[in-house]
């Protein structure tokens, strides 16, 4: 049971979401916001970096109009997620560039229109995206290939496809082929013995022989280096962990799931927002405020699945990084588009301290379960 103080607070800020993602959806035309300009969502090169049409973040505007959907029943918010899903299907068009991320892509905008509206094109767009998806597993390392083709990114593993995988589960209930969560859980259980340290912390990427299943390398990827703790992979693992034990019941990966967290909670319960690595040097110091937001959606649904006894912890921290986000670095004037500032792709990009889409997605989905929504887009 909530504190009356904390569901005061949660639903007079999901009221200034929701104020703000009005007055945003009417000003922005385009499908497929990323960060912000002088306050403002462009459509240019930059607005979509690397892949374009394939960029790995392309669900998270529709994902926000869908919540808000879900919260308003304001048609526009669902016209602006059924315009950004049909967009979308222009990236099966360009095979070559899709990855692991299509879970993230395909989610929450296509399932989550099927799950809200029961529009058969969405679940066919959905299913195909699975495909995709399955159709990357090594079968002789047991895991889902990241990225690349041929001889690019070979052998590439990595910790946020614990966030993809949950599009198999559902791929595998829809058609009722139990293929598609063996994959997931083979992926998951390689993810568990590979990538989380004794100490609950994470890798971000392990490189296998693809040949052989053989471990090569764990290199730093987007932390700072190799054998840090790159702080948005550590919300991955939370998040993605608690995921599969939703689907699957394995107590194994709610046991990884609440190591991942004690490990999260631990390194922010000085201040509650998250450095971009746990790990880094202390100058300069560098916040990454999406890996705090992510992971309070991963800790609010270990909450439902522990006891009573423990469930206050996992709660109340998921309460506290949400607060000290929204206190520090919320930005709810008109002059600003985005609402969750301070953002990080990586530790050694030449850019930090930026709004991204996926900051604002994950703060409002946590609102959202925290207001008892019983939404899970994954």
């Amino acid at each position: 049971m909530l504190k009356a103080e904390d569901q005061k607070w949660i639903e007079e800020t999901l009221q200034k979401v929701e104020k703000k993602l009005t007055r945003t959806a009417q000003e922005v035309e385009f499908c497929f916001p990323y960060t912000t300009k002088n306050g403002k969502y462009e459509k240019s090169e930059e607005e979509l970096p690397f892949d374009g049409i394939c960029w790995w973040t392309n669900g998270f505007w529709p994902g926000m109009m869908w919540l808000m959907y879900l919260r308003t029943k304001n048609e526009l918010f669902r016209q602006k997620a059924e315009q950004s899903e049909k967009e979308l299907d222009k990236a099966f068009g360009v095979y070559d560039k899709l990855h692991h991320d299509v879970g993230f892509m395909w989610l929450t905008s296509a399932v989550a229109d099927y799950r809200i509206t029961g529009n058969d094109a969405s679940r066919k767009r959905g299913l195909h995206a699975a495909d995709i998806l399955a159709a990357r597993y090594n079968m002789v390392g047991k895991y889902i290939r990241a990225w690349g083709s041929g001889n690019i990114n070979k052998g590439y593993a990595i910790i946020d496809c614990m966030m993809n995988i949950p599009l198999l589960y559902w791929a595998s209930e829809q058609v009722d082929d139990p293929r598609y969560r063996y994959i997931a859980e083979q992926h998951a259980k390689t993810t568990m013995e590979h990538h989380i340290r004794p100490d609950g912390s994470s890798n971000h990427i392990v490189i296998f022989d693809q040949d052989t299943g053989e471990i090569i390398d764990n290199p730093a990827g987007q932390g700072y280096e190799s054998g840090s703790s790159w702080s948005r992979g550590q919300a991955w693992a939370l998040y993605g962990f608690i995921l599969s034990y939703i689907h699957t019941h394995n107590e194994d990966f709610l046991n990884t799931a609440k190591r991942a967290a004690h490990y999260f909670i631990a390194n922010v319960a000085d201040e509650f927002v998250a450095k971009c690595d746990f790990r880094a040097p202390k100058e300069p110091v560098i916040y990454d405020s999406t890996a705090g937001v992510i992971a309070a959606c991963g800790l609010i649904e270990i909450a439902k699945a522990v006891g009573e006894y423990e469930k206050d912890l996992y709660l109340d921290s998921a309460i506290r990084i949400l607060k000290a986000t929204e206190e520090r670095f919320c930005d709810w004037s008109e002059s600003e588009q985005s609402i969750v500032q301070m953002g990080t792709g990586a530790y050694h990009d030449k850019q930090h301290h930026y709004p991204i889409i996926y900051g604002d997605y994950y703060f409002i989905e946590a609102l959202m379960k925290l207001a008892e929504n019983d939404i899970l887009f994954w």
